[in-house]
């Protein structure tokens, strides 16, 4: 076991010095995921007995039975440290050993006393006594004593063939079992081989992810630009961008205005002029009107009342605007004029290009450090390299190569030999069985015979063949247990006292981990050592670094370093330790000089077009007098329904000059509603839509406009105020994150380290393998089963004997006989 220790000591030493402690990491990257390739073993840690396990397990109830003391843990520990006398001990292993002591004492007994009484018996019956003579005395109840015996026999007979079963079974199972031996050795030593070989693979796989993670901190170097200047860009963009989108919307609607305002001027200058057409036309039809109602046709009734109706409308056919008493916005349009001829949305696009600049000029001012930074975190990657390179990691596997290397030699060389001593404890085994199955076979072919041979009519000295070979067969049976009985029981014996002792004392305590628990005992396997392994793998004896700890540990797949505590010889923060790196990567961080303190939104040439915008006038214009004209509508009637209404008069009027003037009057009154009314119509409609665009533009113009200028100090205020703090908060994020990236990848190494790599469940597979599954269960179980099912057989055969000779005595053939009276025998 020494050597193992040492081997898993150096291991853990070289798997501590890949690389060097690690805090923990300011920032987990989660774009850089590291996964250790799985390592895959062969062999399991326990297995199943299948249906035999049932039979096991009844065979442990029964030394549970026999043997109920618990473990004698103090007699154990007195044998480790050497303290144990039997002169004055010998009461404790008495006691312990109590029930295993009298089943062997009586098992001796047995094998002491049988082939003495068998001496005896065969010398009584020579002497024609015990049964010898062949001469049978009828008694009244000979019917009913010759059915006992046979149902006696033939159920003891039943037992000893349960018993033979399971002999036969267990001796199989045990043969078959052994020759798994080198199959189970062969895949522990594949586990260990592949244990060996996987953990170089494992560091190396460690160390080549130190490229994955130097190649993502160069990456981010490199885009320096979008990561840290972008962030800078982020912080400022809330208090900036929009201040920047109000003063371009502010632009647009300075070019909105003048646009109106142009609109305004040329739409009212057009219906100025209409109006004045359209009043002229209808003044010339209302002068006509006039005329033709002066005809005589007028005085005579019933035209008279047309007439005189006609005669009243007159007055609507007139203008009904008042569009002479708006006046034009000339000087508003010369003030917005003035304002455009400042380019203020260029003004605005260089406020955008000053802060959309930002990741460039931080690109610019910080190419002189990358390559700094970037050399030290090549030294990082140097470092560890060198480090693992002066660690004999290969030297410890091919030493403990070598020790698997001469197991497996070992156990190849004496396997056949296992083989070949398994092969003769086989055929011993069958011979017991085979022995036991003769015996057995005597009683039944005994039973069999006399009970087809038996004739109630003949009397015993005239009993058939087949009856008194009955008797001969139960004799022979007789005869072959008092030769080998005592031989059965002394196997018996043997291997109940060694599988009954190596179950109890090895096997239990093993399953429930009190072999591991006694070996943990302060001070036992060395008296200066509080913890033996501690004191053998960390020197330091007071660590409670236990046996138990250590398999349980294993069953886990835990790593060797986390297994052995070797943080208490080793401690990996110490040589994980990336403070060294992380002042240097701050170092050279610290040379970083960014500037933005050219960042102009907008001049004040900017700000003085905005004002003068604000001063145009246009927020003063009367545009409720505006919009009440261009919602009237042209004239105070509808024409069209006036032409319709006075061509239906005129329809009813006799012919003549009277009409046909009406008639005239009522087509020139739709000519001027379609060639002036409708074009009037469109251009009111088309002022009515430029005065409100002008009213809500200039709606609030100075607040609007003071707003503006009061955010764009602000804004620009807080970048002269705050850019500093903001560049070092950004500027110290990218620091941690490059930094991150190592913190990341080096306290995955140390988990890797203490949790994964050398992880040690090959080697308490191996041990399980040795004890539980070998010794245990591919042994003991069935060796116990075999002697269970052997001692039942011959402890059966005492009975037997006796009920077989007396039951010889209903089958053969006797010399003479008494007196038989009819009646009796019937």
């Amino acid at each position: 076991m020494a050597p193992m220790l040492h081997f898993l000591l150096l291991l853990g030493l070289c798997g501590t010095t890949i690389s060097k402690g690690t805090p923990s990491p300011s920032e987990t990257p989660e774009v850089l995921n590291f996964e250790l390739p799985a390592v895959n073993y062969e062999t399991k840690g326990s297995q199943k007995a299948g249906p035999i396990g049932a039979l096991f397990q009844m065979v442990h109830g029964f030394l549970q039975v026999v043997q109920p003391h618990a473990f004698p843990e103090d007699i154990l520990r007195k044998v480790i440290q050497k303290k144990f006398d039997f002169s004055t001990d010998y009461k404790e292993v008495v006691y312990y050993e109590l029930g295993l002591i009298i089943c062997a004492a009586l098992g001796l007994l047995f094998v002491i006393l049988m082939p003495l009484v068998g001496c005896c018996f065969c010398l009584c019956r020579c002497s024609n006594n015990c049964g010898g003579e062949m001469h049978q005395r009828q008694k009244k109840n000979g019917p009913f004593l010759k059915k006992y015996f046979t149902v006696s026999l033939f159920g003891i007979c039943v037992f000893i063939s349960i018993g033979i079963v399971f002999g036969f079974v267990a001796n199989h199972h045990l043969g078959t079992r052994i020759k798994r031996i080198g199959k189970l050795a062969d895949s522990n030593l594949k586990d260990l081989r592949t244990f060996l070989n996987e953990t170089p693979v494992q560091i190396d796989y460690v160390l080549g992810q130190y490229n994955t993670t130097k190649e993502r901190a160069f990456s981010d170097l490199n885009n320096i630009k979008p990561l840290l200047g972008g962030g800078i860009h982020r912080r400022l963009r809330p208090k900036v961008i929009p201040v920047l989108d109000d003063i371009k919307a502010m632009a647009e609607a300075i070019k909105e205005t003048k646009e109106a305002l142009e609109n305004v001027n040329s739409t009212l200058k057009d219906l100025k002029d209409g109006t004045g057409r359209l009043s002229a036309s209808l003044g010339k039809v209302k002068t006509d009107l006039e005329n033709a109602l002066n005809d005589s046709t007028c005085s005579t009734p019933p035209a008279t009342t047309s007439c005189d109706r006609i005669r009243s409308s007159l007055d609507q056919l007139d203008n009904n605007t008042n569009l002479g008493q708006l006046p034009f916005m000339n000087d508003q349009l010369d003030s917005v004029n003035e304002v455009l001829k400042t380019d203020l949305a260029g003004l605005v696009e260089k406020g955008y290009k000053s802060f959309n600049d930002i990741p460039e000029m931080v690109q610019n001012q910080t190419k002189n450090i990358i390559p700094d930074v970037k050399r030290v975190l090549d030294s990082i990657g140097a470092n560890i390299s060198n480090v693992t390179k002066q660690m004999p990691i290969q030297n410890a596997v091919s030493s403990f190569q070598g020790y698997v290397n001469e197991t497996e030699n070992y156990i190849h060389r004496h396997l056949p030999e296992v083989e070949e001593f398994e092969l003769y404890r086989w055929l011993g085994g069958l011979v017991v069985c085979c022995l036991l199955t003769l015996i057995v076979t005597f009683y039944y072919l005994g039973l069999l015979c006399g009970i087809c041979g038996y004739d109630k009519r003949a009397t015993p000295t005239t009993r058939g063949c087949v009856s008194n070979t009955g008797g001969i067969f139960l004799m022979s049976g007789v005869g072959v247990s008092f030769l080998f009985c005592w031989i059965l029981m002394i196997i018996v014996v043997l291997t109940f006292v060694v599988g009954g002792n190596v179950e109890k004392l090895v096997c239990e305590p093993y399953a429930n981990r009190k072999l591991f628990q006694i070996l943990d005992t302060p001070y036992l396997l060395n008296e200066k050592w509080q913890y033996y392994l501690s004191g053998l793998i960390l020197e330091k004896p007071n660590i409670a670094l236990t046996f138990e700890q250590v398999y349980s540990d294993c069953k886990e797949n835990k790593g060797i370093y986390t297994s052995l505590q070797l943080e208490n010889r080793f401690n990996l923060s110490e040589y994980l330790d990336i403070k060294d790196y992380v002042e240097d990567i701050n170092r050279e961080f610290e040379h970083l000089n960014i500037r933005l303190d050219d960042i102009v939104l907008l001049d004040e040439e900017g700000k003085k077009n905005l004002k003068d915008f604000s001063a145009s006038g246009v927020e003063e214009i009367d545009y409720a007098a505006y919009l009440t004209e261009a919602s009237k509508t042209p004239t105070k009637v509808d024409l069209l329904s006036y032409a319709d209404n006075l061509e239906a008069t005129a329809k009813n009027l006799p012919q003549g000059t009277l009409k046909e003037s009406l008639m005239a009057s009522a087509q020139n009154i739709r000519t001027i509603h379609h060639q002036q009314v409708i074009p009037l119509e469109q251009s009111m409609s088309t002022l009515y839509q430029s005065v409100k665009i002008l009213q809500r533009t200039s709606d609030g113009l100075a607040v609007k406009v003071n707003k503006i200028i009061v955010s764009l100090d602000a804004a620009q205020e807080f970048i002269k105020n705050n850019v500093s703090s903001i560049i070092i908060d950004e500027s110290k994020r990218y620091v941690n994150t490059i930094i991150g990236y190592f913190e990341h990848y080096l306290q995955w190494v140390k988990d890797s380290i203490t949790k994964k790599i050398a992880s040690c469940k090959p080697m308490a597979t191996a041990l399980d393998s040795a004890v539980d599954i070998l010794l245990c269960n591919y042994i003991i179980d069935p060796m116990n089963l075999f002697w269970f099912g052997i001692g039942n057989a011959t402890i059966f055969l005492l009975p037997a004997i006796i009920f077989a000779v007396k039951l010889a005595k209903y089958y053969r053939r006797m010399d003479s006989e008494d007196m038989y009276d009819d009646t009796l025998g019937h």
